[in-house]
């Protein structure tokens, strides 16, 4: 399970509740943010990678950050809606290391704490659900900015409340790899932690006490990719956010990640996510 509360820092970057009458209907959905929403009437559709999750009324929704998902709404739609991010310290991602719920039951009290959230946050509500509007890096770090300005009372209060709505989902939370080897275990935690370093397959092993090969096809076996991958899976995750939420040149982002060449970072991107750094940058800028 997660180690410490004190890990998680979680800013919101809007809520707000929203009203739709078959209006609700975008695709290619893809944030570097956190959604949970709270149906309080009507049905609407949520097309994710996993199959199709029908939204209705007295549940919670979790869509976790880098999920590219659709919505389909074809009458009237009411919600709750609270976007969060991960203000990461430690260079590890909590919230991206577990597999979550996408729908639980809600509680008596959580349509209360939503409405709270909203009362002190009014500022915090979306001009237009159209995603285009709000989900890019301008948006994205005026949002950031703002929470982090709010007066020190309602940070804390925000917090709380963000705390007990994400508290239904990790009841239930399971780790995307599991692992069932604590020399595994070492490994990922080792590569998390030093994602923005040159990260070997031989110190890896070296530090394991176990020979290259046998340490590769151990790997394998457990995570189901290769040690390499795994390492270049993690660092191009790491790429996309500050692709978003940084201005720093895509070469020096590169290096930052312990990339010697830019180029094979380039390729390596594009390889993993469809887009060119500067195509998924250019994608995000927008707004």
């Amino acid at each position: 399970m997660l180690k410490s509360i004190d890990e998680l820092y979680l800013l919101v970057l809007n809520v707000g509740l929203a009203v739709h009458n078959a209006d609700w209907n975008w695709k290619d959905v893809n944030s570097p943010f956190t959604r949970l929403y709270y149906v309080t009437e009507g049905n609407a559709k949520l097309i994710l990678p996993s199959g199709v999750q029908n939204l209705k009324p007295d549940h919670l929704y979790l869509i976790p950050s880098f999920t590219k998902h659709d919505y389909e709404c074809d009458s009237y739609f009411c919600h709750y809606y609270i976007h969060i991010y991960e203000d990461i310290k430690s260079g590890i991602g909590l919230l991206d290391d577990w597999s979550f719920p996408v729908e639980v039951p809600s509680l008596k009290t959580d349509k209360d704490l939503f409405a709270r959230l909203c009362e002190i946050n009014p500022f915090m509500k979306l001009k237009s659900s159209n995603p285009a509007s709000y989900d890019n890096n301008p948006t994205l770090i005026q949002n950031i900015i703002k929470n982090k300005q709010r007066a020190f009372c309602d940070q804390v209060e925000s917090r709380g409340i963000t705390y007990q709505l994400l508290s239904r989902f990790l009841k239930n939370i399971k780790p995307k790899i599991e692992i069932d080897d604590d020399r595994i275990h070492k490994a990922l935690s080792h590569i998390r932690k030093n994602i923005h370093n040159s990260i070997t397959i031989d110190d890896l092993s070296e530090s394991l006490h176990m020979s290259k090969d046998h340490f590769i096809r151990l790997f394998k076996k457990k995570v189901g990719t290769t040690p390499l991958q795994y390492i270049n899976q993690k660092k191009i995750e790491k790429a996309q956010l500050i692709l978003i939420a940084n201005d720093m040149s895509i070469k020096n982002i590169a290096y930052m990640l312990a990339f010697e060449d830019h180029s094979y970072f380039n390729r390596l991107f594009k390889a993993s996510t469809g887009l060119t750094p500067q195509e998924y940058r250019n994608i995000h800028m927008k707004g």
